[in-house]
């Protein structure tokens, strides 16, 4: 009798530096009643395959709350990679060999998700890692949504002064297809940081977080990132709709 797989060890990873400079202290900044950072601890929370939810901040403040709201915070991120210039690629590798140097099992998937999205529906998470674990051949998910066309086919670079412009590989050799109507145009579609899932044992093999095959995962609505004191008024409009009442119920409870 073959011998019965052991469930795949899934985390969430959500990297929360305490500098900010659009909002102070953003990652704590209250909304609806609670800090940013805790709606992307209840999605996790409430997501049906996540096994545990960890923090990566370099700040006491975040740490502290993170725990209040269920969190883990078994490490603390070091200073170097925790500036405006830092990589999201530099606190997966410090989680990813934190966990390898200190406890008997590795996770094999990492749920990314970035605190200042703090509007997700659970259902939607769920059927994002439900088809990452379902493909075999890819070394990441990631979410995005869908653009017009003309964002991108219209848009070019500079070379030597003139223009060069983006997606002529798709098209024949001196066809002017900037000049066509939208809906002549390919779909495009943008990241927008809703949710990540690495295959954690091909990053540390490879050392490229996101691999060569990435799912596309495409969201119905866009996603709502917190860069400015206005998108905290839009998310929270956002998070008044019925979808996200077990979002509110989990944190009343806390």
């Amino acid at each position: 009798m073959a011998k019965k797989q052991d469930k795949k060890l899934i985390y969430a990873l959500i990297g929360a530096r305490g500098g900010s400079k659009g909002i102070p202290r953003k990652n704590i900044v209250p909304i609806v009643g609670h800090p940013l950072i805790a709606y992307s601890i209840a999605a996790a929370k409430l997501a049906k395959n996540i096994d545990r939810i960890v923090v990566s901040t370099d700040s006491e403040a975040i740490a502290a709350v993170a725990k209040k709201y269920g969190a883990e915070v078994p490490f603390m991120r070091p200073a170097k990679i925790s500036g405006d210039q830092s990589l999201d690629v530099e606190f997966f590798r410090h989680a990813l060999d934190w966990f390898k140097k200190n406890e008997e099992r590795m996770p094999d998937f990492i749920v990314h998700l970035r605190p200042t999205i703090p509007v997700r529906e659970v259902s939607v998470l769920d059927k994002a890692i439900s088809e990452m674990l379902a493909d075999k051949d890819a070394t990441a998910l990631r979410s995005a949504e869908k653009v017009p066309p003309s964002s991108i086919f219209k848009s070019f670079r500079l070379k030597d002064s003139y223009c060069e412009f983006f997606g002529k590989e798709l098209f024949a050799p001196n066809e002017e297809f900037f000049n066509y109507p939208r809906q002549q145009l390919p779909k495009t579609y943008h990241v927008n940081g809703y949710i990540d899932v690495i295959n954690a044992r091909t990053f540390l093999k490879t050392g490229l977080l996101y691999g060569e095959k990435m799912r596309a995962f495409i969201n119905e609505e866009p996603a709502v990132d917190i860069d400015e004191p206005a998108d905290l008024l839009k998310a929270a409009e956002e998070l008044k709709k019925p979808q996200y009442n077990d979002l509110h119920n989990f944190l009343k409870s806390i």
